[in-house]
């Protein structure tokens, strides 16, 4: 037995030494594309999700734009990577860490700035986010099981359902709007918490059908049976119309409002989604440890109750409306 247990340990130690280092590339490539597309944004007509075609015509027609998506793009398939070598529960921290990342760009780049409350709420988000990371137990291999559709479909719905009704909601609501798209005072606020919990939904749900997809890859296939079996796949659709509808929600939210807030808020919302859903759906184990298990407790907890506080304040003051 003793001889065997070097050999694993290797694989422990080759297989983390490759995933974490490609999930600080994938996080850092999808926070930076964002921050490009926020850029190109600002140069953009308002955008209206009420109108899809015209919006998705405007995105497409700037080589700005299609740069910062690129970027993400190759972040996404980063993202399908490494999930085929660890499980969600240590890799979706390591990615949603990267919040840190859309913060100091947004700072830099885009010239944003926040109110004392807004940072403090900001700095609680990405130390729930980082607590979320210390909860992880040092094991590799995903361990994962493919749920069933009833298991999927129960999960799937009800989420899609609330994560559109909370994106659509300003713009259903009829806020008004300035320059650029920009909504005024406490209404950008509203509209980035509600937007990006929403987005974050959808884009939780998303992620889900990167896992499923990434159990795909780590299938016995040639080729081609590995090509059939993507396009067969029920994940790689619903990929695709979580991705497109929550993208173009997110981008004219992202013209509407500041970076520093719709980023963080929506990396919260899917990131707890996709790890409190996601480990539940593909029957990973809790940390069997009860200070990790509390440290993850602590971090969901810490994250919504942020979520709220923030809603809160937006609905009863008018902060500031920077960048």
């Amino acid at each position: 037995m003793e001889p065997d247990a070097h050999p694993a340990g290797d694989r422990v130690i080759s297989s983390e030494a490759v995933a974490i280092p490609l999930a600080l590339v994938t996080t850092s490539a999808l926070n930076g594309g964002l921050i490009l597309e926020k850029r190109a944004l600002g140069a953009m007509p308002p955008l209206d999700p009420r109108q899809p075609v015209r919006a998705v015509a405007a995105l497409l027609s700037s080589p700005a734009w299609l740069g910062g998506l690129a970027l993400m793009l190759s972040g996404l398939a980063c993202q399908v990577i490494v999930l085929t070598l660890e499980p969600i529960s240590l890799v979706q921290p390591v990615i949603a860490a990267g919040v840190a990342i859309s913060l100091v760009l947004s700072r830099i780049v885009l010239h944003e700035r926040l109110g004392r409350a807004e940072s403090a709420c900001v700095a609680v988000m990405v130390v729930a986010l980082v607590v979320l990371a210390l909860s992880q137990a040092p094991v590799s291999g995903s361990g994962a099981r493919h749920p069933d559709a009833v298991r999927v479909l129960a999960l799937v719905i009800p989420s899609l359902a609330l994560g559109l009704l909370l994106a659509t909601w300003p713009w259903r609501a009829r806020r008004g709007r300035g320059r650029h798209g920009r909504a005024p005072g406490r209404d950008a606020t509203a509209l980035a918490i509600c937007v990006g919990i929403g987005a974050g939904l959808l884009y939780g749900v998303g992620s889900i059908a990167i896992k499923g997809l990434s159990e795909v890859l780590t299938s016995d296939h040639t080729a081609a049976g590995l090509v059939t079996a993507i396009i067969a796949s029920p994940y790689l659709y619903l990929l695709g119309a979580c991705s497109g509808s929550a993208m173009l929600l997110y981008q004219a939210a992202l013209q509407a409002c500041r970076a520093a807030i719709l980023i963080p808020v929506s990396n919260v919302a899917g990131s707890a989604y996709f790890l409190v859903a996601g480990t539940w759906l593909f029957h990973e184990p809790l940390p069997a440890s009860p200070v990790r298990l509390a440290l993850r407790l602590f971090g969901i907890a810490a994250g919504g109750l942020v979520l709220v506080i923030m809603s809160l304040r937006s609905a009863g003051q008018a902060p500031q409306d920077a960048g």
